[in-house]
């Protein structure tokens, strides 16, 4: 299982803005689609919460829609998702209806949970999506849980953990992290990397502000990707859930945003 340091790091150097290669067009409008109603359904969100219809924290996905289309393309059916409190994205992503989002997000009996979770906090078996938590960090040693269940039951499946830089930091990533790589488990770590923890600086809060790194003690690979395109996003998403549903474990994506 031993690895070297090179083997680990697909590449050190930041990501390169370049074009992506030429879609088919039915597949490039798909990901227009989805990306725009994340970006509409987030304004909408935003313009309310300035309204006071909607409570608590809303956390707003704008600017990283490339990262979650990109990824869910990578998927199949029975595969699980799991994010923290910036959420509405990933829902939406996962097919979940929008009018039931927003009702949640206005705290209606409607909601995906029933008005009482409001935005950090939505969950919908039917589509695996596992939520929406709070707790800064919580989603990751659930979603290397929901990775466990997987390979205990036998099932082809792959779960993807999302968490952000802030996040990364967190003590209760790395001991997912020891876990999963111990028992080869089907977890795709997606660090979505936009540079702030709320309103502290990567520079600030991080002594290793490459994250993709951060599993190499663990022997667990990495890459960094450009999260701005929803192709490149796709492609390095497609290595990943590959490399882990074949058994090989689990794997670091640091979407830079």
């Amino acid at each position: 299982k031993c690895i070297s340091q090179g083997a680990i790091m697909a590449k050190a150097a930041s990501p390169k803005r370049r074009s992506s290669p030429k879609l088919k067009k039915d597949e490039a409008l798909k990901y227009y689609r989805d990306m725009l109603l994340i970006r509409r359904f987030e304004e909408r969100a935003g313009q309310l919460y300035g309204m006071g219809k909607i409570a608590g924290f809303c956390h707003l996905y704008i600017g990283q829609e490339a990262v979650v289309t990109g990824m869910q393309a990578c998927l199949k059916d029975g595969d699980q998702v799991i994010t923290g409190y910036r959420d509405h994205g990933h829902m939406l992503a996962c097919d979940l209806d929008p009018k039931g989002v927003m009702a949640e997000l206005t705290g209606r009996a409607g909601g995906l949970s029933r008005g009482k979770g409001g935005s950090m906090h939505m969950f919908s078996r039917e589509k695996n999506f596992f939520g929406g938590h709070g707790i800064v960090g919580a989603q990751v040693p659930i979603g290397t849980g929901l990775a466990f269940s997987n390979k205990y039951l036998g099932k082809d499946n792959v779960c993807l953990a999302y968490f952000g830089d802030g996040a990364a930091n967190q003590g209760q990533v790395y001991e997912a992290f020891n876990m999963a790589s111990l028992w080869d488990l089907p977890v795709v770590y997606v660090i979505e990397n936009n540079m702030y923890a709320m309103g502290t600086s990567i520079a600030r809060h991080a002594s290793e502000t490459e994250l993709y790194k951060r599993g190499i003690s663990f022997e667990i690979k990495g890459e960094e990707v450009d999260g701005m395109d929803v192709y490149a996003v796709k492609k390095a998403g497609e290595r990943a859930v590959k490399h882990a549903r074949s058994g090989k474990g689990p794997y670091i994506l640091e979407m830079k945003l």
